[in-house]
């Protein structure tokens, strides 16, 4: 999938906000379908593929977290919620339920474009022919990440993670001890910090904790290193 060809599902019931972003879009070459509320969003992503939704949350019908939940629940496709300032714990649980990014309104063009083509670049990057095929899986206790794979088991069980979390586990996990901003981690997996709010970084650990941790509140892989960001445990001899 190259930028210039994506297909892009825009969620937005407002036809001005249609309009704003969807001319930007198709004048950089992706092709964009529209849906006005929510059960239309999930029909049309029923009817074709597509390499990227941007989702509001604000829906008639089916609002976004719960379009946002149905498709986490079938697809890895890319998720960018747009919200309100006002919704502050609304972005956590879009968070929480898969989205892979947000957006928060009022926003510039050149804000909404970087964040476009860097959730279409990262997912480019997460196909397996963009990993070494023979990167050996690292094994840490009862964790095993298979990065040619972009696999994770623990204690013996699949752990289902989104593109983002398994990105943050990924380069946590390839430098055992080193200490990692929230700043770093933005850079390492959107490319830059800009536009982006440091305590996504804070979600996404919860996230990713609940899904490997035997108790989250007390971890054994995912260290907070407090007032500079977080560390993986360092491997054992």
């Amino acid at each position: 999938m190259a930028d210039r060809s994506a297909r892009i599902l825009l969620v937005d019931d407002e036809q001005s906000i249609q309009t704003l972003l969807s001319y930007p879009l198709r004048k950089e070459g992706y092709e964009v379908v529209q849906a006005a509320d929510g059960h239309q969003a999930l029909e049309r992503f029923a009817e074709e593929p597509f390499d990227l939704v941007v989702l509001d949350l604000m829906l008639p019908r089916i609002d976004g977290l719960e379009v946002c939940r149905r498709l986490r629940s079938q697809s890895s496709v890319p998720i960018i919620m747009l919200t309100a300032k006002s919704e502050e714990i609304d972005k956590v649980v879009g968070l929480e339920l898969g989205a892979d990014d947000y957006i928060t309104k009022p926003f510039s063009m050149r804000e909404f474009s970087s964040r476009v083509k860097a959730a279409l670049r990262r997912a480019e990057m997460s196909r397996p022919a963009e990993t070494a095929p023979d990167e050996a899986p690292l094994v840490v206790r009862e964790l095993k990440i298979d990065f040619p794979k972009r696999s994770v088991r623990v204690r013996g069980m699949d752990a289902q993670l989104t593109f983002v979390e398994f990105e943050i586990l990924s380069a946590l996990a390839r430098g055992p001890g080193r200490v990692f901003t929230r700043d770093m981690l933005l850079a390492r997996i959107w490319g830059d910090s800009a536009y982006r709010d440091p305590r996504t970084i804070d979600v996404h650990i919860r996230h990713l904790r609940e899904k490997v941790e035997r108790d989250p509140k007390d971890p054994e892989y995912l260290f907070t290193v407090r007032g500079v960001g977080y560390r993986f445990r360092d491997t054992e001899p």
